[in-house]
């Protein structure tokens, strides 16, 4: 990832990360031009998704198979062994 200094637009140094959760953090952030010297702090958090974990979809799958009575899951079973 690319941080821009806010007061002269040249690369950024992130010298720390401060995770607050699995979707927000603070980026403590140095210009990399001596003579700017700009130090500032960018936050970074999730936005939206694109294309779900296949990791959730298969928990998912899990959940559904479960929540079958045992006819509908082996008539399920017998669907996919095909």
């Amino acid at each position: 990832m690319r941080i821009l200094c806010t007061s002269c637009g040249k690369k950024s140094v992130i010298g720390k990360t401060d995770r607050l959760s699995l979707s927000h953090a603070n980026l403590y952030c140095s210009c990399s031009d001596p003579e700017c010297g700009h130090t500032f702090v960018t936050n970074v958090s999730f936005s939206h998704t694109l294309s779900p974990s296949a990791k959730n979809t298969s928990e998912i799958v899990t959940a559904l198979a479960k929540a079958l009575s045992p006819e509908q899951r082996k008539a399920l079973q017998r669907e996919l062994a095909f």
